[in-house]
This record gives C-alpha cells, sequence and structure tokens, in this order.
C-alpha cells in the first residue's frame, strides 16, 4: 500500500517538476532581447575599435548555446540537460559554468534564508500558541498588535531601517556585504566570525518581518483546536497543563505551519532577492537578478530549475512526513 502511495507521489512529482520547467523555458523567449547580442557588444565596446566583428562572434555563440536550432529542438535539449543536470554555461559570464556560479552562490542564500527562517518560525510558532494559551500575561497580549504592524512590513523595508539606525548612524553593524573588503574567503574562525556579523542585520530583517506571519497563523489555530472534543478529554483526564499544551494543543495546531514552512522553504530564492540587493549579500537572489536583467538564458534555467526541484521535493517530503505529525492521515494515502 505504501509502495503505491510513494509511487503515485514520485510520477506526481515528475509531471509537476516538468510542467514547471517547460513554463522556465518559455517564458524567457517571449522578450525580444537577444543575451547573445548583448554579450557582444559588451565585449566591443571593451575592445579596440574594428577589433570584434559582430557577425561572426554573432554565429559562434549562437551556435556555441544552440541558438541557431529551431526552437522545440532547442527546448527538448534543454528537458534532457535539465533531466541529466546539466545547466550549461552562462552566457553573459562565458566560460564559467553555470552549475559552478550556482554552487558559488547557494551557501550564501541557504545559511541566511535558511536560518532566518527556522528562528522565525520556531519563535513565531511558540509566542503566537503562548498568546491563546496563557491570556493572564499581559506581555503576550501586548505582542500580539505589535507583531501584526511587522507583519504588514516587507523584508527590504525593515532591512533599510535597520542599517539606517543600527549601521549608518550608530556605526555597530556594517552596512552591507557579505564580508569585508580585507577579509580572504577560508574555513577559518577568524572569516567565519566575519560573516556572522554581515548577516545580522539582513537576518534579523528577515525574522522581524516573518515572525508575525508565524505567531498570528500559529494563533488562530490554537484558537481552534482549543474547543476540539480531544482537548477535552484531556482535561477531563487530569492531564497536565505542560503535556496538554504540548501534546494536544501545539501538535495538531502546527500542522498547518509546517505546511507552509515547507512552501516557503522552496521559495527561499525569490524571498531572498531584495533583502540581497538591499545588503548588498552575494546569493542566488542576487545572481537571479542579474541573469534576469541580461536575459541570461542558461542562467535564469538553472536558478529556476534548482528552485522548482526544491519546491516539488519539499512537498513531496512534507507529504511523507506528514503522517507522522498527523496520524489520521495515514488511512487517506492510497
Amino acid at each position: 500500500m505504501y509502495l503505491i502511495y510513494l509511487t503515485k507521489r514520485l510520477i506526481m512529482l515528475f509531471l509537476v517538476v516538468v510542467t514547471a520547467a517547460t513554463l522556465n523555458f518559455f517564458i524567457p523567449r517571449l522578450s525580444d532581447k537577444n543575451p547573445v547580442l548583448e554579450k557582444i557588444t559588451e565585449m566591443s565596446e571593451s575592445s579596440a575599435p574594428g577589433s570584434v566583428n559582430m557577425q561572426e562572434l554573432l554565429v559562434i555563440f549562437n551556435e556555441r548555446f544552440g541558438l541557431d536550432k529551431p526552437l522545440m529542438q532547442q527546448y527538448f535539449d534543454y528537458l534532457g540537460d535539465m533531466l541529466t543536470l546539466d545547466l550549461n554555461y552562462s552566457i553573459t559570464s562565458y566560460p564559467t559554468r553555470v552549475a559552478d556560479m550556482i554552487l558559488g552562490a547557494l551557501p550564501w542564500t541557504l545559511g541566511l534564508m535558511v536560518t532566518a527562517t527556522l528562528i522565525a518560525f520556531l519563535l513565531g510558532s511558540v509566542l503566537g500558541a503562548l498568546t491563546v494559551w496563557r491570556k493572564d500575561m499581559r506581555l503576550l497580549q501586548f505582542f500580539v498588535p505589535v507583531v501584526m504592524v511587522f507583519s504588514a512590513i516587507p523584508f527590504y523595508l525593515i532591512g533599510l531601517i535597520l542599517i539606517y539606525f543600527l549601521a549608518y548612524k550608530g556605526g555597530y553593524f556594517p552596512i552591507g556585504g557579505g564580508y569585508s573588503l580585507t577579509a580572504f574567503p577560508a574555513w577559518d574562525w577568524d572569516f567565519i566570525s566575519d560573516v556572522l556579523y554581515h548577516s545580522i542585520l539582513p537576518g534579523a530583517s528577515i525574522v522581524v518581518a516573518s515572525i508575525g506571519i508565524w505567531a498570528l497563523g500559529m494563533r488562530g489555530m490554537m484558537v481552534t483546536v482549543q474547543g476540539e472534543d480531544y482537548m477535552n478529554f484531556a482535561e477531563a483526564k487530569g492531564l497536565k497543563n505542560r503535556r496538554m499544551f504540548l501534546r494536544y494543543a501545539v501538535r495538531n495546531a502546527i500542522l498547518p505551519q509546517v505546511t507552509q514552512l515547507a512552501l516557503f522553504m522552496g521559495q527561499l530564492v525569490t524571498g531572498a532577492i531584495l533583502v540581497e540587493i538591499v545588503f548588498g549579500y552575494p546569493g542566488m537572489g542576487s545572481l537571479l537578478l542579474q541573469a534576469v536583467d541580461y536575459l541570461d538564458y542558461y542562467t535564469i534555467y538553472g536558478i529556476v530549475f534548482v528552485l522548482i526541484l526544491a519546491v516539488a521535493l519539499s512537498m513531496l517530503i512534507l507529504d511523507l512526513f506528514y503522517p507522522l505529525l498527523d496520524p489520521r492521515t495515514r488511512s487517506h494515502r492510497a
């Protein structure tokens, strides 16, 4: 039974990835901009007059990237490359491979976004649950309107406020960048501490802006589960307040939160774009913005395909893990 369930989910995963990858291929092609021509024009501007034969280079580059082939043949070649995880070369940064560019930017985005998102998720969920469970605490009741205000403010705006007061005016933190200009990237404590120091403000902007979303979502679910029969039964049994809170209330209320977290984790790149721009932080968001600006087909394909896989795999893992969180779903897997 479980094998059939797993097979269905894998087939669905494959169809979702192929459909999304197809849209990923055709949407950038709707633009009239020619990335190869842009690259050649840039090369000619930085060279001596007459030293670059643009027409000859245009033919060579189109042939090198397969852009001289019919569109449908390019599409099937693209699908074959994606299925074999061959992300090709970047047009604007040739001869750098797209995979190398992603591997260079991905750790920055994951380190910042995953850490900040998990901190906001844990703090927001716990505080949101406590505001319903401990209604007698005035501090928690004051917390609700405050987080509602911050949840309506986007990441980048909070980032600009933090930069102005804590970096520009106060001088407590660097204004931007992933590490100091004088630092040399290496696996030692000096460089790691410098990276952590530079990540405090962008991480804080993400936590402050999103903690309210998690808190309000958890608060609404806690209100719902408090009237359920299993909560009344647990109270009638005389269970300890802590056990009722963790094992009965939080465990059931947090299920939609986990679903939202899985979706959010798959969309880390899109969420990181504006934050990385504001703070000049190296990462996938900045790389994607640069690729879109120059219409670098293969870099866009590679980054978005990684995003597609992240979303699809996160949903598959959630789908397989959900029955462990909620045993009631086990009978509906077939």
